[in-house]
């Protein structure tokens, strides 16, 4: 496991969630495999992982719905007033359970009064917000997949909650919807909200999070912010005279991390302010460049070697 990287001193008290030896098993499946996490407050923070990589049941252990089987976790700094912690927490688990008799108003209304949380004119303002202003009288039950995420999303905003975790909340909705909501989340993780948001959408994680921790088989495999996790890993993409050659001289340079040939470029791993000198280490040779173009690695890129997934896909 790669240990946190944020990039800066988090103070003891901006920490929102903090696990210790997290651990969830089932018989002889180990569904959590004591997993130490750390999610500072006004971030976005990602769970990314395949589908049974222990993302959901990691929330639902943090929201008191499953119990763990050894391990401790605390809440907003408290690893024992987690009644009181929760009632500053909105979630969405898994798929919206939520009347299907009653409109998507009339569930907002209900559950803002058993609650106590927020006023009854936040209700037509948050059906504003996640897009279903015009759908609000309508019944649960008519609702689309994607629909009912975002009826669910703002069930989870009811009286502006300080931790927000949301579960593939993006799920079964169309392009545009997607777009929309997740600049809705961009928005949320900002100030003193904090959003916990669980994905295998690797694109998705990427566009949103702040930080991310990457889940494997229930375990840790790293945390940290994800530019920091990417930024180091740019490479240069070279189109030259003759790749071929090209090649046989990169690779033997001693700082250069790695070079291949992938279609009809040669892409190099080495420092950016070193640039200059393959240019230079070229010519010598009589070979040179005639594009250059940085090679940003991707979020999904660093997933598969981190994981060793070769699959290419995390559902």
């Amino acid at each position: 496991m790669v240990g946190p990287s944020w990039g800066w001193a988090v103070p003891a008290d901006n920490w929102v969630i903090r696990t210790s030896s997290l651990t969830k098993r089932y018989g002889d499946i180990v569904a959590v495999d004591g997993l130490t996490l750390e999610v500072p407050r006004g971030h976005v923070f990602g769970l990314l992982g395949p589908n049974g990589s222990g993302k959901t049941t990691t929330m639902s252990m943090l929201l008191g719905l499953v119990r763990p089987t050894s391990g401790s976790f605390s809440l907003f700094g408290s690893a024992t007033q987690h009644r009181e912690a929760l009632r500053r927490v909105g979630a969405i688990i898994e798929s919206p359970s939520l009347y299907p008799y009653l409109s998507g108003r009339q569930n907002l209304r209900y559950f803002q009064g058993i609650s106590g949380r927020g006023t009854p004119g936040e209700v037509d303002d948050l059906l504003s917000r996640v897009g279903l202003a015009d759908r609000g009288n309508d019944r649960f039950q008519t609702y689309s997949l994607g629909m009912k995420q975002r009826l669910g999303l703002a069930y989870a905003l009811l009286g502006d909650p300080e931790l927000l975790f949301l579960d593939e909340p993006t799920n079964g909705m169309d392009p545009a919807g997607m777009a929309e909501v997740r600049d809705l989340i961009r928005s949320l993780g900002t100030g003193k909200r904090t959003v916990l948001l669980s994905s295998h959408l690797l694109h998705e994680v990427e566009q949103v999070c702040d930080s991310v921790a990457i889940l494997s088989k229930g375990a840790l495999i790293v945390q940290g912010v994800v530019t920091d996790l990417i930024q180091p890993r740019k490479r240069v993409r070279l189109r030259t005279t003759d790749n071929t050659r090209a090649l046989e001289i990169l690779s033997a340079l001693d700082w250069v991390e790695e070079a291949e040939v992938e279609g009809a470029a040669v892409v190099v791993a080495a420092p950016s302010e070193r640039s200059p000198e393959l240019t230079a280490a070229l010519s010598r040779s009589d070979v040179y460049i005639t594009e250059m173009t940085a090679d940003q690695v991707s979020l999904e890129s660093y997933f598969l070697e981190v994981t060793g997934n070769d699959e290419g896909e995390t559902e």
